[in-house]
Protein backbone atom coordinates (compact mmCIF):
# COMPACT_ATOMS: atom_id res chain seq x y z
CA UNK A 1 0.00 0.00 0.00
CA UNK A 2 2.78 2.38 0.95
CA UNK A 3 4.67 1.51 -2.25
CA UNK A 4 1.56 2.30 -4.30
CA UNK A 5 1.21 5.69 -2.58
CA UNK A 6 4.88 6.49 -3.29
CA UNK A 7 4.46 5.54 -6.96
CA UNK A 8 1.37 7.74 -7.19
CA UNK A 9 3.25 10.62 -5.51
CA UNK A 10 6.20 10.31 -7.92
CA UNK A 11 3.77 10.19 -10.83
CA UNK A 12 2.04 13.37 -9.70
CA UNK A 13 5.40 15.09 -9.23
CA UNK A 14 6.45 14.07 -12.74
CA UNK A 15 3.34 15.59 -14.29
CA UNK A 16 3.62 18.81 -12.27
CA UNK A 17 7.30 19.11 -13.20
CA UNK A 18 6.42 18.55 -16.84
CA UNK A 19 3.62 21.10 -16.69
CA UNK A 20 5.93 23.85 -15.48
CA UNK A 21 8.60 23.00 -18.05
CA UNK A 22 5.93 23.20 -20.75
CA UNK A 23 4.61 26.57 -19.60
CA UNK A 24 8.19 27.87 -19.85
CA UNK A 25 8.21 26.54 -23.42
CA UNK A 26 4.89 28.29 -24.11
CA UNK A 27 6.25 31.60 -22.88
CA UNK A 28 9.56 31.10 -24.69
CA UNK A 29 7.79 30.24 -27.94
CA UNK A 30 5.61 33.34 -27.78
CA UNK A 31 8.60 35.52 -26.89
CA UNK A 32 10.71 34.11 -29.72
CA UNK A 33 8.06 34.48 -32.42
CA UNK A 34 8.87 38.14 -33.29
CA UNK A 35 12.46 37.07 -34.08
CA UNK A 36 11.91 33.96 -36.20
CA UNK A 37 12.00 35.87 -39.49
CA UNK A 38 15.30 37.53 -38.55
CA UNK A 39 17.41 34.78 -36.98
CA UNK A 40 17.62 31.17 -38.12
CA UNK A 41 18.45 30.08 -34.57
CA UNK A 42 15.24 31.60 -33.22
CA UNK A 43 13.21 29.92 -35.95
CA UNK A 44 14.80 26.52 -35.31
CA UNK A 45 14.19 26.74 -31.57
CA UNK A 46 10.63 27.97 -32.19
CA UNK A 47 9.82 25.06 -34.53
CA UNK A 48 11.43 22.52 -32.18
CA UNK A 49 9.31 23.77 -29.29
CA UNK A 50 6.17 23.56 -31.40
CA UNK A 51 6.83 19.92 -32.30
CA UNK A 52 6.10 18.88 -28.71
CA UNK A 53 4.96 21.61 -26.32
CA UNK A 54 1.27 21.90 -27.22
CA UNK A 55 0.71 18.16 -27.73
CA UNK A 56 2.30 17.52 -24.33
CA UNK A 57 0.46 20.40 -22.68
CA UNK A 58 -2.84 18.98 -23.91
CA UNK A 59 -1.73 15.50 -22.83
CA UNK A 60 -0.98 16.72 -19.29
CA UNK A 61 -4.31 18.57 -19.22
CA UNK A 62 -6.09 15.35 -20.14
CA UNK A 63 -4.27 13.47 -17.39
CA UNK A 64 -5.24 16.00 -14.71
CA UNK A 65 -8.83 16.09 -16.01
CA UNK A 66 -9.49 12.43 -15.17
CA UNK A 67 -10.76 12.96 -11.57
CA UNK A 68 -13.03 15.87 -12.59
CA UNK A 69 -14.78 14.98 -15.83
CA UNK A 70 -18.12 13.85 -14.41
CA UNK A 71 -20.41 14.86 -11.57
CA UNK A 72 -20.40 18.11 -9.62
CA UNK A 73 -16.64 18.59 -9.93
CA UNK A 74 -16.87 18.20 -13.71
CA UNK A 75 -19.63 20.82 -13.97
CA UNK A 76 -17.71 23.19 -11.71
CA UNK A 77 -14.59 22.96 -13.88
CA UNK A 78 -16.66 23.69 -16.99
CA UNK A 79 -18.17 26.75 -15.31
CA UNK A 80 -14.75 27.99 -14.24
CA UNK A 81 -13.25 27.55 -17.72
CA UNK A 82 -16.20 29.42 -19.26
CA UNK A 83 -15.83 32.32 -16.82
CA UNK A 84 -12.07 32.48 -17.36
CA UNK A 85 -12.59 32.62 -21.09
CA UNK A 86 -15.24 35.35 -20.97
CA UNK A 87 -13.25 37.43 -18.49
CA UNK A 88 -9.83 37.23 -20.18
CA UNK A 89 -11.26 37.58 -23.67
CA UNK A 90 -12.73 40.87 -22.46
CA UNK A 91 -9.54 41.98 -20.68
CA UNK A 92 -7.28 41.28 -23.66
CA UNK A 93 -9.69 43.09 -26.00
CA UNK A 94 -9.75 46.10 -23.65
CA UNK A 95 -5.95 46.13 -23.57
CA UNK A 96 -5.85 46.18 -27.37
CA UNK A 97 -8.39 48.99 -27.52
CA UNK A 98 -7.00 51.21 -24.74
CA UNK A 99 -3.23 50.53 -24.65
CA UNK A 100 -2.30 49.40 -28.15
CA UNK A 101 -5.10 51.21 -29.99
CA UNK A 102 -5.41 48.29 -32.41
CA UNK A 103 -7.33 49.46 -35.50
CA UNK A 104 -10.75 47.91 -36.21
CA UNK A 105 -10.69 46.27 -32.79
CA UNK A 106 -13.95 44.62 -31.74
CA UNK A 107 -14.77 42.23 -28.95
CA UNK A 108 -15.90 38.82 -30.15
CA UNK A 109 -16.31 35.72 -28.03
CA UNK A 110 -16.28 33.55 -31.16
CA UNK A 111 -12.66 34.33 -32.07
CA UNK A 112 -10.38 33.44 -29.10
CA UNK A 113 -7.70 36.04 -28.44
CA UNK A 114 -4.20 34.59 -28.94
CA UNK A 115 -3.56 31.97 -26.23
CA UNK A 116 -7.20 31.88 -25.08
CA UNK A 117 -7.95 29.28 -27.75
CA UNK A 118 -6.73 26.77 -25.18
CA UNK A 119 -9.58 27.61 -22.80
CA UNK A 120 -12.20 27.28 -25.53
CA UNK A 121 -10.71 23.98 -26.66
CA UNK A 122 -10.30 22.67 -23.10
CA UNK A 123 -14.01 23.30 -22.51
CA UNK A 124 -14.86 21.32 -25.66
CA UNK A 125 -12.41 18.49 -24.91
CA UNK A 126 -14.08 17.91 -21.56
CA UNK A 127 -17.53 17.92 -23.14
CA UNK A 128 -16.46 15.46 -25.83
CA UNK A 129 -14.99 13.07 -23.26
CA UNK A 130 -18.16 13.35 -21.15
CA UNK A 131 -20.24 12.49 -24.22
CA UNK A 132 -18.13 9.40 -24.90
CA UNK A 133 -17.50 8.37 -21.29
CA UNK A 134 -19.21 5.00 -21.82
CA UNK A 135 -16.97 4.14 -24.78
CA UNK A 136 -13.94 1.91 -24.54
CA UNK A 137 -10.75 4.04 -24.45
CA UNK A 138 -9.47 2.58 -27.73
CA UNK A 139 -12.69 3.58 -29.53
CA UNK A 140 -12.48 7.07 -28.07
CA UNK A 141 -8.88 7.37 -29.28
CA UNK A 142 -9.70 6.16 -32.79
CA UNK A 143 -12.64 8.57 -33.00
CA UNK A 144 -10.50 11.48 -31.79
CA UNK A 145 -7.82 10.81 -34.41
CA UNK A 146 -10.50 10.55 -37.10
CA UNK A 147 -12.00 13.89 -35.99
CA UNK A 148 -8.54 15.48 -35.96
CA UNK A 149 -7.98 14.43 -39.57
CA UNK A 150 -11.51 15.23 -40.78
CA UNK A 151 -11.48 18.71 -39.19
CA UNK A 152 -8.94 19.85 -41.77
CA UNK A 153 -11.47 19.34 -44.55
CA UNK A 154 -14.20 21.48 -42.95
CA UNK A 155 -15.15 24.55 -45.06
CA UNK A 156 -14.91 26.92 -42.09
CA UNK A 157 -12.36 29.34 -40.68
CA UNK A 158 -10.14 27.26 -38.41
CA UNK A 159 -9.95 30.09 -35.85
CA UNK A 160 -13.72 30.20 -35.26
CA UNK A 161 -14.17 29.18 -31.61
CA UNK A 162 -10.82 27.40 -31.94
CA UNK A 163 -12.64 24.78 -34.02
CA UNK A 164 -9.55 23.47 -35.79
CA UNK A 165 -7.30 23.24 -32.74
CA UNK A 166 -10.05 21.63 -30.68
CA UNK A 167 -10.21 18.64 -33.01
CA UNK A 168 -6.55 18.58 -34.06
CA UNK A 169 -5.30 18.32 -30.47
CA UNK A 170 -8.21 16.20 -29.18
CA UNK A 171 -6.25 12.91 -29.54
CA UNK A 172 -3.61 14.16 -27.12
CA UNK A 173 -6.25 15.07 -24.53
CA UNK A 174 -7.80 11.61 -24.91
CA UNK A 175 -4.39 9.92 -24.63
CA UNK A 176 -3.67 11.91 -21.46
CA UNK A 177 -7.08 11.11 -20.00
CA UNK A 178 -7.13 7.40 -20.78
CA UNK A 179 -3.46 6.44 -20.97
CA UNK A 180 -1.47 9.18 -19.21
CA UNK A 181 -0.59 7.15 -16.12
CA UNK A 182 0.17 4.00 -18.15
CA UNK A 183 2.49 5.86 -20.50
CA UNK A 184 4.30 7.47 -17.57
CA UNK A 185 4.87 4.03 -16.02
CA UNK A 186 6.46 2.74 -19.22
CA UNK A 187 8.98 5.51 -19.78
CA UNK A 188 12.48 4.10 -20.03
CA UNK A 189 14.87 4.70 -17.11
CA UNK A 190 18.66 4.80 -17.18
CA UNK A 191 20.37 4.54 -20.56
CA UNK A 192 17.08 4.68 -22.44
CA UNK A 193 16.28 8.03 -20.85
CA UNK A 194 19.70 9.42 -21.71
CA UNK A 195 19.43 8.19 -25.29
CA UNK A 196 16.03 9.88 -25.66
CA UNK A 197 17.40 13.16 -24.32
CA UNK A 198 20.27 13.03 -26.83
CA UNK A 199 17.83 12.32 -29.68
CA UNK A 200 15.69 15.28 -28.57
CA UNK A 201 18.72 17.55 -28.97
CA UNK A 202 19.51 15.84 -32.27
CA UNK A 203 16.03 16.76 -33.52
CA UNK A 204 16.70 20.40 -32.65
CA UNK A 205 19.98 20.29 -34.57
CA UNK A 206 18.24 18.59 -37.50
CA UNK A 207 15.66 21.39 -37.58
CA UNK A 208 18.39 24.03 -37.31
CA UNK A 209 20.02 22.65 -40.46
CA UNK A 210 16.78 22.87 -42.41
CA UNK A 211 15.78 19.25 -42.07
CA UNK A 212 12.17 19.95 -41.10
CA UNK A 213 10.82 21.67 -44.17
CA UNK A 214 7.14 22.03 -43.25
CA UNK A 215 4.99 25.16 -42.88
CA UNK A 216 4.53 26.32 -39.28
CA UNK A 217 0.76 26.21 -39.72
CA UNK A 218 0.81 22.42 -39.59
CA UNK A 219 2.27 22.54 -36.08
CA UNK A 220 -0.10 25.29 -34.87
CA UNK A 221 -3.16 23.19 -35.69
CA UNK A 222 -5.21 26.34 -36.25
CA UNK A 223 -5.84 26.13 -39.98
CA UNK A 224 -7.78 23.91 -42.34
CA UNK A 225 -6.02 22.10 -45.18
CA UNK A 226 -7.35 24.68 -47.65
CA UNK A 227 -5.91 27.49 -45.52
CA UNK A 228 -2.59 25.64 -45.55
CA UNK A 229 -2.69 25.49 -49.34
CA UNK A 230 -3.71 21.86 -49.73
CA UNK A 231 -6.92 21.10 -51.61
CA UNK A 232 -6.04 17.47 -52.29
CA UNK A 233 -8.28 14.70 -51.01
CA UNK A 234 -5.29 13.05 -49.37
CA UNK A 235 -4.30 16.12 -47.28
CA UNK A 236 -5.40 14.24 -44.16
CA UNK A 237 -2.41 11.91 -44.58
CA UNK A 238 -0.17 14.91 -43.91
CA UNK A 239 -2.00 15.41 -40.61
CA UNK A 240 -1.23 11.82 -39.64
CA UNK A 241 2.42 12.50 -40.47
CA UNK A 242 2.40 15.56 -38.20
CA UNK A 243 0.85 13.47 -35.42
CA UNK A 244 3.70 10.98 -35.77
CA UNK A 245 6.31 13.75 -35.62
CA UNK A 246 4.67 15.29 -32.54
CA UNK A 247 4.44 11.94 -30.74
CA UNK A 248 8.11 11.19 -31.40
CA UNK A 249 9.29 14.66 -30.36
CA UNK A 250 7.06 14.68 -27.27
CA UNK A 251 8.26 11.23 -26.19
CA UNK A 252 11.89 12.30 -26.54
CA UNK A 253 11.31 15.51 -24.58
CA UNK A 254 9.87 13.55 -21.65
CA UNK A 255 13.40 12.31 -20.97
CA UNK A 256 14.25 15.79 -19.68
CA UNK A 257 11.53 15.77 -17.02
CA UNK A 258 12.69 15.02 -13.45
CA UNK A 259 10.70 12.58 -11.30
CA UNK A 260 11.51 13.92 -7.85
CA UNK A 261 9.38 16.35 -5.88
CA UNK A 262 11.06 19.75 -5.78
CA UNK A 263 10.49 23.47 -6.13
CA UNK A 264 9.69 22.74 -9.77
CA UNK A 265 6.76 20.59 -8.63
CA UNK A 266 5.34 23.40 -6.53
CA UNK A 267 5.62 25.84 -9.42
CA UNK A 268 3.84 23.33 -11.64
CA UNK A 269 0.74 23.59 -9.48
CA UNK A 270 0.24 27.24 -10.49
CA UNK A 271 0.89 27.19 -14.24
CA UNK A 272 -2.62 28.48 -14.96
CA UNK A 273 -1.50 31.88 -13.65
CA UNK A 274 1.53 31.89 -15.94
CA UNK A 275 -0.60 30.85 -18.90
CA UNK A 276 -3.31 33.49 -18.52
CA UNK A 277 -1.10 36.40 -17.46
CA UNK A 278 2.00 36.04 -19.62
CA UNK A 279 0.15 37.22 -22.74
CA UNK A 280 -0.05 40.71 -21.26
CA UNK A 281 3.74 40.76 -20.75
CA UNK A 282 4.53 39.48 -24.24
CA UNK A 283 2.13 41.95 -25.88
CA UNK A 284 3.62 44.81 -23.86
CA UNK A 285 7.16 43.76 -24.81
CA UNK A 286 6.26 43.73 -28.52
CA UNK A 287 4.43 47.07 -28.23
CA UNK A 288 7.37 48.69 -26.40
CA UNK A 289 9.60 48.22 -29.43
CA UNK A 290 12.28 46.37 -27.48
CA UNK A 291 12.60 43.74 -30.20
CA UNK A 292 13.88 46.35 -32.63
CA UNK A 293 17.02 46.64 -30.47
CA UNK A 294 17.78 42.92 -30.72
CA UNK A 295 20.27 43.01 -33.55
CA UNK A 296 21.87 39.59 -33.22
CA UNK A 297 21.09 35.98 -32.34
CA UNK A 298 22.92 36.51 -29.04
CA UNK A 299 19.64 37.82 -27.64
CA UNK A 300 18.03 34.38 -28.01
CA UNK A 301 19.48 32.99 -24.73
CA UNK A 302 18.52 36.27 -23.06
CA UNK A 303 14.90 35.75 -24.15
CA UNK A 304 14.99 32.17 -22.87
CA UNK A 305 16.34 33.36 -19.53
CA UNK A 306 13.63 36.02 -19.28
CA UNK A 307 11.01 33.38 -20.14
CA UNK A 308 12.16 31.26 -17.19
CA UNK A 309 12.26 34.31 -14.91
CA UNK A 310 8.75 35.43 -15.88
CA UNK A 311 7.41 31.89 -15.50
CA UNK A 312 8.83 31.55 -11.99
CA UNK A 313 7.56 35.01 -11.05
CA UNK A 314 4.02 34.48 -12.35
CA UNK A 315 3.85 31.10 -10.58
CA UNK A 316 4.76 32.70 -7.23
CA UNK A 317 2.18 32.28 -4.43
CA UNK A 318 1.92 36.07 -4.12
CA UNK A 319 0.71 36.30 -7.72
CA UNK A 320 -1.90 33.66 -7.01
CA UNK A 321 -3.06 35.55 -3.93
CA UNK A 322 -3.31 38.79 -5.93
CA UNK A 323 -5.08 37.46 -9.04
CA UNK A 324 -7.05 34.55 -7.63
CA UNK A 325 -10.36 36.40 -7.93
CA UNK A 326 -9.76 36.73 -11.69
CA UNK A 327 -8.18 33.39 -12.49
CA UNK A 328 -10.05 31.17 -10.05
CA UNK A 329 -13.41 32.99 -9.82
CA UNK A 330 -16.07 31.91 -7.35
CA UNK A 331 -18.44 29.66 -9.26
CA UNK A 332 -20.41 28.41 -6.25
CA UNK A 333 -23.51 30.49 -7.12
CA UNK A 334 -23.61 29.54 -10.78
CA UNK A 335 -25.56 26.46 -11.79
CA UNK A 336 -25.71 24.59 -15.08
CA UNK A 337 -29.14 23.20 -15.81
CA UNK A 338 -29.86 20.23 -17.98
CA UNK A 339 -30.27 22.28 -21.08
CA UNK A 340 -26.67 23.53 -20.69
CA UNK A 341 -27.63 27.16 -19.96
CA UNK A 342 -25.52 29.13 -17.51
CA UNK A 343 -27.74 30.84 -14.95
CA UNK A 344 -27.23 32.48 -11.61
CA UNK A 345 -29.05 30.93 -8.72
CA UNK A 346 -31.28 33.08 -6.59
Amino acid sequence: MRKQILIQHDQESFFYNLRFMLIVCVLAGNALEPLITRFAGAEALFLWIYTFHMPLFVWVTGYFAKPSIQGVSGRNVLKQIALQYLLFQTLYALMDATVFHTPHMRLSFFAPYLLLWFLASHFCWRLLVRLTISWKPVYRLIASIALGVIAGYLPVDGFWLSCSRTFVFLPFFVIGYDYGAAIRARLLPGWGRRAAAILSVALLIYIAYGGLNIPQGWLFGSKTYAELGHQEWYAGIFRLGIYLLEIISATLFLAWVPNLTSKLTDLGRRTLYVFLLHGFLVRLAIWSGIYSYMGSALFIPVILGVAVLFSVTLAHPLVRHTFKVLIEPDISRISIHRHGVFKRSA
